[in-house]
């Protein structure tokens, strides 16, 4: 229980960006739209970098983005067609990208970043990179079927700031340039900003939310799939992993343990917006979600991770 105490403490001040970030958008009028960018197109494509940079590169670890993105798209595949048993309209696309997408980045990062020694964190990022292509390509696809062909779905892959971020650490770790202490002490700032700016953006973007609505079929349907079928997934390919294949080492399992109990994405709320697919009962959704993770997460580290 202490290591659960202890985790929970240093979760919680990221749960208090998070407040900040609702009151800057709630009552100072701060715009996720000025913030997005700075995160998406500067911040993040140098945290993948550095992350791809000081990652020990072999097959394992090369690995771990694609295996990301087909879990991602072997989830939202299997509930796309259960949510179309269950509802006839858009609620399906919504219910079957959120199935198969997490808050990897802005809150499972600064997890991982308390959890994780700097070349763990390199590959927990080398997962995040699976998840952006799949939100970039079948999961914009998915919720924006009918709005948007394939094609642009490939565009938006192609214009990923994260990707060149991977493309180019990846090159230079394999040729083993020596970037100094000047780029590692800088880069440590960076991190620093993406943790703060990444928690205060999930405030932001609740303080844009007008309205609640409780979908009881919705929300528990997600909350089993999040946070019991993505850990159950995860400990199935260990188990494969261990017994057949030998992949993947107890960093990678750690990794990607993680990966499977952030809360739900964000962008859920942003899809059933532009939707118009009752983004009020995404948005509560999400944000019960968050809030549970406080608890949930801790739980899972203490009894699975450390």
């Amino acid at each position: 229980m202490l290591i659960f105490f202890t985790l929970l403490t240093k979760i919680i001040p990221l749960y208090v960006f998070i407040i900040l970030g609702f009151v800057a958008g709630k009552f100072l009028k701060v715009k996720k739209e000025s913030i997005a960018p700075i995160l998406i197109y500067i911040v993040a494509p140098i945290i993948v970098f550095y992350g791809v940079v000081t990652t020990k590169i072999g097959y394992s670890s090369l690995s771990l983005p694609f295996l990301c993105f087909f879990i991602s798209v072997f989830i939202s595949t299997i509930f796309y067609f259960v949510g179309k048993l269950i509802w006839k309209d858009y609620t399906k696309n919504i219910f079957a990208y959120a199935s198969g997408q997490g808050n990897f980045g802005y809150f499972g990062l600064p997890i991982a970043l308390i959890l994780f020694p700097k070349e763990v964190v390199g590959l927990y990022i080398m997962g995040i990179l699976g998840f952006n292509v799949f939100d970039a390509s079948i999961g914009f696809f998915l919720v924006a079927r009918g709005h948007h062909t394939v094609s642009e779905s490939i565009k938006k892959v192609i214009f990923l700031p994260t990707l060149y971020g991977f493309i180019l650490g990846l090159t230079i770790n394999l040729m083993h340039i020596n970037l100094g202490s000047i780029f590692f002490d800088a880069v440590s700032n960076v991190r620093g900003v993406y943790t703060v700016l990444g928690m205060m953006l999930i405030g932001l973007g609740i303080s844009d939310i007008k309205s609640y609505a409780f979908d009881f079929v919705f929300t528990s349907l997600l909350f089993v799939i999040k946070f019991a079928v993505w850990p159950l997934l995860m400990l199935v390919i260990f188990f494969v992993d261990s017994q057949f294949f030998h992949l993947y080492n107890s960093d990678i399992h750690k990794v990607l343990l993680l990966l499977s109990i952030v809360p739900l994405a964000a962008n859920t709320v942003a899809y059933a917006t532009q939707l118009n697919v009752h983004p009020e009962k995404s948005a509560l959704t999400v944000l019960l979600s968050t809030l549970f993770a406080l608890f949930y997460i801790p739980l899972v580290v203490t009894l699975f991770i450390k």
